[in-house]
This record gives structure tokens, C-alpha cells and sequence, in this order.
């Protein structure tokens, strides 16, 4: 589909379009809250509601990408993002607006599946996957410095996702129309390889996509009620933490597979824990933007390395897909989730919480990275002095003596018979053959 060591630039676009409502989902949810009559609990739960759609999505079509191609479930996706986040940007009833939402996610989870599915299939899914982390956080770094100065109303987030993914239409043309299915010798569909793995890592994500989004939800909440800053201060706060999640991709993107799998998932796991921990705990400017900074710029790090974990698990994408879907489920749950431990416990009670969920969940994932690492050869020298070299001649390989006599007819050939060659010392090789006579010859 793509040249070997050219970027699949196609995919990248989608999963920037796909990935995008969730980057903005503070923002998104916060202005739900300002703009309409919703309690905060309320609005998180729609933010909720989109990104249980999208999860669905993935789930429905992990395995179905290759059946109906990777063009038209591209577009069907693309259309539906449209629709949705178009038709709740622009109308004021709350029924209207949660319909928009599902619809809406449901199309972002579409187009991440296909771009999900194609990036495992790839040569180099963790490039890939960088490539895509890095576009969606520039681009959400600009919309968060954009949208606060361009007025209040919810329709400004969900009217940006809707506008990305109109213009990822043209890249679905360089999307193959319908792929092969993958099948084994038989016939038969193969099962999905690694499935102990797989379960246990599609197991653990909820809950570790799930106490990122819980503090990511009620972010912009930190920002302006116990940190007590503006909104466009919260908002240069967010550009500047995407920014820095910008230089954790291209630093994760330099530094490839050469650290493993394990070691990123799991440690930066561990510091994920820490900054949240210490955003939720924030009463002033410094501490909220040191926790949300250096937060921002570990998770796209270790996200990156999970979905390249996922992809090596199986290169059909199947893994990948369900993985993501899986990690849909605590995203979707995320926000609503912050939103019931914030108005219970607080905010720093509820950052402790979601700490020692992160601490639990980087057990399990670091063991799977860890029992799927790709295992190293030793390569054994052998002196070729030390070999042994028997000493061979042609008698130990063809048998000597005189070969008997066959009836077999001379021929000529150029004018001599095949006896004549032979005493001359020129090698002939007799094949016997029939000729249409019924008479058996040699030539």
C-alpha cells in the first residue's frame, strides 16, 4: 500500500481525526457545563457517552477492517464524525447535542480502527504511531491557544473535530478499497496470536486510559476552581503541556525500540502516577503547570509504546484495535468517573486514587511487554581451521568398473557415432528415449 520506508501518511491523518475529541475532551466538557443548562456531573457524563460510542466502534470492527476495506469504513467514519460533532456544534437542546456526541464518536472510533488496523499491519508501527501522537498534539495544543479567544459556547471543540475530519477526506483515496482476508493453509480464519497477553493488556488498559482521563476531564475544573486561574491562562497551560508532549514523542520516536518495551511502560507509568498525583493537588499556577507539563509529556511516550506493544501482538491489527477499544472504555469512563471522586472526595483524594490505580496497572502491562520482547540469538563462532575436512576423491562418489553393455541403437551425431565421441575422449551422455518407430535409441 505504502512504500516500505515512506510514512503512511493516510493513517496518520486518521488517527489524528480519530484521536482529536478526546485531546480536546477538557475543553469539550467544560464548555458543556458553562454554555448549557448541565451540572458538571452531567456534562462529563455526555464527554462519556462520546467516548463509549468511539470504544464501540473499535470493538465492532477490530477484526472486520480487511471484510469491508479500509477506504469505506475511512468514509463512513469521516461522515459520521461530521454529522455528529457538526449537529451538536450548532444546536442549543441538550437531547440534540448528547445524540450528536454519540454519533459523533462512534465516527472517531471508526476512523481509529481502520488506522489502528493499517499502522500494526506496517513496517514500523511504533514510527507510525509517533507520527500520529505527534500531528493530534500539535494540533490540540493549537486549538486549546485558538478557542479561548474566539468566544464562549460548546460548539467551538466539537465544531474543530468535525472540520479535521472533513479535511482527512482526501487522504482516504490512497486507502486500499478491499484487503484479502488473512487465512490459514485450511482455508480458515487464523485465531488471534498471543491471546494470554492480549487479554491481559486489554484487561489492564481500561483502568490505566481510565485515571489518565479522570484528571483530564476535570483539568480545566483544577485550573479554574482550586488553582484559581482564567481560562486563558488554563488554556496556555494545556498548549504549553501538549507542547511538551510534542518533544516526549519526538523523543520517543528517536529512541524507537532501543530501550525495549518494558522499561517505558512501566516507569513512565510510575511517573504518570506521580503527576497526577501532584496536578491534583494544585493550588497555584507553578504546581498545576509542573504536574500537567510534565504529565503531558510522559503519556503520549508511554500510549505510543503500549500501541506498539498491541501491533507487535498480532500484524493483522486485530490486537491493536481491541487494545484501543479497550483503553476507549476507561476514557469514556473517565471523565465521569473525575467528576464523582472530585465533588466526593476532592481533588487532591481523588488524584491519590487514580495514583495507585496507575501504580496496580503497570504490573500487568510491564509483564506483558516483558514475556513479548523479542528474544536475542547467541550467535556461536566456529573456527573454520577447527572444522573438520575430509579428504574425498571421485572414486568415494561414483562407482567404479566398466559399465555394461545396454541395447541401445547408435546414432549419429555431427556425422559420428556416439561409440566414435567416446574414444575420442569427448564425455557423452546416453539418455535412452523411443523414437516413432517403437525402436529405443540414445542421444
Amino acid at each position: 500500500m505504502f512504500a516500505p520506508r515512506s510514512m503512511p501518511w493516510p493513517l496518520v491523518a486518521l488517527f489524528t481525526a480519530g484521536y482529536l475529541a478526546s485531546y480536546l475532551l477538557p475543553t469539550t466538557v467544560g464548555r458543556l457545563d458553562s454554555a448549557l443548562p448541565l451540572s458538571a456531573t452531567q456534562a462529563g457524563a455526555i464527554g462519556s457517552a462520546l467516548l463509549l460510542s468511539s470504544a464501540s466502534a473499535g470493538f465492532t470492527l477490530a477484526a472486520r477492517v480487511d471484510r469491508f476495506g479500509s477506504r469505506a469504513l475511512a468514509r463512513l467514519g469521516i461522515v459520521l464524525a461530521v454529522l455528529g460533532y457538526g449537529s451538536a456544534a450548532l444546536t442549543g437542546s441538550v437531547p440534540a447535542v448528547v445524540l450528536g456526541a454519540v454519533v459523533g464518536g462512534f465516527g472517531s472510533g471508526t476512523m481509529t480502527a481502520v488506522a489502528a488496523s493499517g499502522i500494526a499491519a506496517g513496517r514500523d508501527p511504533h514510527r507510525a504511531t509517533t507520527s500520529g501522537l505527534l500531528v493530534v498534539s500539535a494540533l490540540a495544543g493549537a486549538l486549546y491557544l485558538t478557542i479561548p479567544r474566539l468566544g464562549p459556547g460548546h460548539g467551538l471543540p466539537l465544531g474543530a473535530v468535525a472540520l479535521t475530519a472533513l479535511a482527512v477526506w482526501p487522504f482516504t483515496g490512497r486507502l486500499p478499497a478491499r484487503t484479502a482476508p488473512v487465512a490459514g493453509s485450511d482455508g480458515s480464519r487464523r485465531p488471534l496470536p498471543h491471546r494470554r497477553a492480549g487479554l491481559l493488556l486489554a484487561a489492564t488498559m481500561p483502568c490505566w486510559s481510565l485515571a489518565q482521563n479522570a484528571l483530564w476531564g476535570v483539568s480545566g475544573r483544577i485550573g479554574l476552581g482550586q488553582a484559581h486561574l482564567t481560562e486563558i491562562t488554563v488554556g496556555a497551560v494545556f498548549a504549553i503541556a501538549l507542547g511538551a508532549g510534542l518533544l516526549g514523542v519526538v523523543g520517543a520516536g528517536t529512541l524507537g525500540p532501543r530501550l525495549g518495551r518494558a522499561l517505558p511502560i512501566g516507569l513512565g507509568t510510575a511517573l504518570i502516577a506521580g503527576c497526577i498525583a501532584l496536578s491534583a493537588s494544585a493550588t497555584d499556577l507553578p504546581s498545576f503547570a509542573l504536574g500537567e507539563i510534565a504529565w503531558n509529556l510522559c503519556y503520549p511516550v508511554v500510549l505510543s509504546y503500549v500501541i506498539s506493544l498491541a501491533a507487535a501482538l498480532d500484524t493483522r491489527g486485530r490486537w491493536a484495535v481491541l487494545v484501543g477499544s479497550a483503553a476507549s472504555l476507561g476514557t469514556a469512563a473517565g471523565p465521569l468517573t473525575g467528576s464523582l471522586l472530585s465533588a466526593r472526595a476532592g481533588f487532591p483524594a481523588m488524584g491519590e486514587v487514580l495514583a495507585a490505580i496507575l501504580l496496580l496497572a503497570a504490573v500487568p502491562m510491564t509483564a506483558v511487554a516483558l514475556r513479548t520482547a523479542p528474544r536475542r540469538l547467541r550467535v556461536v563462532e566456529i573456527p573454520i581451521a577447527a572444522a573438520p575436512r575430509p579428504e574425498l576423491s571421485l572414486r568415494d562418489l561414483v562407482p567404479v568398473g566398466e559399465v555394461p553393455a545396454a541395447p541401445f541403437k547408435e546414432i549419429l551425431v555431427g556425422g559420428a557415432t556416439v561409440r566414435d565421441l567416446s574414444a575420442k575422449g569427448i564425455p557423452v551422455v546416453q539418455i535412452p528415449f523411443t523414437d516413432t518407430s517403437g525402436a529405443t535409441v540414445s542421444a
